[in-house]
């Protein structure tokens, strides 16, 4: 699967556009009867670990503001965070989507049905932050030294999430010119590989799921690891979660430029000039500057500070 996918990567040049059914990616890794393991559940369960070895990791250096107990809490409810905050915003920002309801506040029961789709980033980043909150206020935790430690290892979830995006053939780019080479011809529905069914209009389109997973997984991976293990980043509160946020902000509203808006969306993006993802990532990026120039105006904390148990 791999070799074919390359291999169609390789001659983008000489035969564009690509045909996405060509690079012999399938959704499920394999399937036993009606059971399948899907990619996009292992980058969930992938990014989850590896957030948890990195953070556990990272909490044995002096004056971390955390125990192993207390990351054991936080990967629980952040989990269920990401979940419930993904489905729930994307019920409040993205309407019905592909259910043909206006809401899915109208319908509760449609709330549960995660099979059909359905998830905001933004909502899933409320629930994170409200998780992260809840732990903290509980065992008596600093908020910000901890969402310093936590924003290191979220892009590890967002490099695999976007590229499972892509491997399902979803969530693609605007239509793309003739000067780009990568451009791709997505099926308009999940190609049927055991049938060879790939319904598509033609045109060819920006991979934004990879342009995602480059700039919110793994340029912000290769920014904000370096930082907390190579200089004192993490000694001065506020600086990493900014530098995350202010990014991940900014590489998302710079993509969403190349991301094809949702259908139900694609008149309010005509009307406001930007889409619901830009309007969101706007206050997002706001927040972000705070917390960075915060923590830049302040004194670095003591190194060894307790860890609070």
């Amino acid at each position: 699967m791999l070799s074919l996918s390359l291999a169609a990567l390789g001659s983008a040049a000489a035969s564009t556009p690509i045909q996405f059914k060509d690079l012999g990616l399938s959704p499920d890794l394999f399937s036993i009867g009606s059971f399948a393991l899907r990619w996009y559940s292992l980058a969930y369960l992938a990014g989850i670990l590896l957030a948890y070895w990195h953070t556990s990791k990272a909490a044995k250096t002096p004056g971390a503001p955390l125990a192993q107990r207390h990351i054991d809490d936080l990967f629980f409810y952040c989990t269920l965070g990401v979940i419930l905050g993904g489905r729930l915003g994307y019920a409040t920002f993205y309407t019905g989507g592909d259910t043909g309801l206006p809401s899915l506040w109208t319908e509760p029961s449609e709330l549960i049905k995660l099979w059909k789709g359905g998830m905001s980033f933004h909502g899933g980043l409320i629930g994170v932050v409200l998780a992260l909150a809840w732990v903290c206020w509980r065992n008596k935790l600093n908020l910000v030294r901890v969402a310093d430690y936590v924003a290191v290892a979220v892009p590890f979830g967002m490099l695999f999430g976007r590229l499972a995006n892509f491997i399902n053939g979803e969530l693609w780019g605007r239509a793309a010119g003739p000067d780009v080479p990568w451009a791709m011809v997505f099926c308009d529905r999940q190609y049927d590989y055991v049938r060879d069914v790939c319904l598509s209009s033609g045109i060819a389109r920006h991979p934004s799921q990879l342009y995602e997973a480059l700039i919110e997984g793994l340029l912000l991976a290769l920014i904000l690891v370096p930082l907390f293990w190579k200089t004192r980043a993490r000694y001065r509160p506020g600086l990493l979660v900014g530098i995350f946020t202010v990014g991940i902000g900014v590489g998302r509203f710079v993509v969403e430029y190349f991301r094809e808006p949702d259908d139900q969306l694609q008149e309010f993006a005509r009307q406001t000039g930007l889409s619901m993802g830009q309007w969101l990532t706007i206050p997002l990026i706001a927040v972000g500057l705070f917390f960075l120039i915060r923590a830049l105006i302040r004194p670095e904390i003591n190194s060894g500070t307790a860890t609070q148990v």
